[in-house]
């Protein structure tokens, strides 16, 4: 299965959105419009403007709001990016150089800050005040949720509660924003909206912790980072937390022994990864995956059978059996 099968209702509407966000970047700097045809060059899957067109259009239509709020979430989504690899001295994005990489920190951090205003006032400029509020809050979110984790990863005590807390901020929060600001964008029904907002979430949820067992079951070759390469960095993800709290206490102390040493996860992370799976962690962490993905479909029942309803569904599957 291919994200394309899911972009087919809405093909015209992602290349018209491709034409704008192309003319939105671009600065009478030199600087910043070298950086952000670059930044063009890195794109992924745009899954974030793909949810606000299936979200208007399951409401009736896509419609210049609709690009006006797709464009806000890809600005914000992509400054959030050029910002962690920062934080993460990240030297490669989508198999590019990064762009604090390419042009120092200090740059990269002014670009991400660049691309945030930019989508802040673009918002303003055509008083698109709901827009505004529900990506400011996904802001305020995304910043928590990585608060959260820093906080937790240092002292090693990270609950599921917490874990679930935390991707939901970091992740699931721009998902669910983009399906909600397509609702808006295209019709009042708040039924609708709060129904869109719901299908995001759970999408989200689904799809980080899909993300995080790929760091245990993944083909590098597919996904572009070695196995355990979460562990060697003292992420800690639900397999592992289901693992550390249905092991022994003396198994507990030896695996929370590896992890406080950078030294120890880098020779030991396999160790780490066989203790997961024995543990039962990968299986426990699939139906929390699974249970999230049924949540995240039954949320779509409010809407009459189309084929962007489809397509929702189908980016479930998607996300459901990715491999890279």
């Amino acid at each position: 299965m291919d994200i394309k099968d899911v972009t087919v209702p809405v093909t015209r509407e992602l290349e018209t959105f491709r034409k704008r966000y192309r003319e939105a970047l671009k600065s009478d700097n030199t600087l910043i419009d070298k950086v952000m045809r670059y930044i063009l060059r890195q794109q992924g899957k745009q899954v974030r403007p793909l949810l606000v067109m299936l979200g208007a259009k399951v409401c009736g239509g896509v419609g210049d709001s609709s690009y006006r709020a797709a464009i806000m979430v890809e600005l914000l989504h992509s400054a959030t990016l050029v910002h962690d690899d920062v934080v993460d001295g990240a030297e490669m994005r989508r198999g590019l150089a990064s762009i604090n990489a390419l042009w120092k920190n200090k740059i990269a951090v002014l670009i991400g800050d660049y691309m945030l205003s930019k989508g802040l006032l673009f918002s303003l400029d055509h008083n698109d005040y709901r827009s505004l509020h529900m990506v400011s809050d996904a802001v305020r979110r995304m910043s928590e949720g990585e608060i959260l984790q820093i906080q937790k990863t240092r002292s090693l005590d990270i609950t599921e509660e917490d874990y679930l807390q935390v991707i939901s901020d970091k992740t699931a929060s721009l998902l669910s924003t983009s399906c909600a600001m397509g609702g808006a964008s295209a019709t009042d029904d708040e039924t609708r909206i709060a129904a869109l907002k719901e299908y995001g979430e759970y999408l989200g949820l689904a799809f980080q912790i899909r993300d995080d067992l790929l760091d245990y079951t993944g083909d590098s070759r597919k996904t572009g980072k070695q196995l355990g390469i979460d562990i060697q960095d003292k992420k800690i993800t639900l397999p592992l937390i289901y693992a550390l709290r249905h092991s022994e206490p003396r198994e507990q102390k030896r695996i929370r022994s590896i992890l406080k040493s950078s030294r120890k996860r880098a020779m030991k992370s396999g160790e780490v990864m066989e203790f997961v799976r024995r543990s039962g962690g990968l299986e426990y962490a699939r139906d929390v995956a699974e249970g999230f993905a049924d949540r995240a479909a039954a949320a779509l029942d409010v809407f009459d059978d189309s084929e962007s309803r489809r397509a929702l569904h189908l980016l479930i599957d998607f996300v459901m059996k990715r491999q890279n």
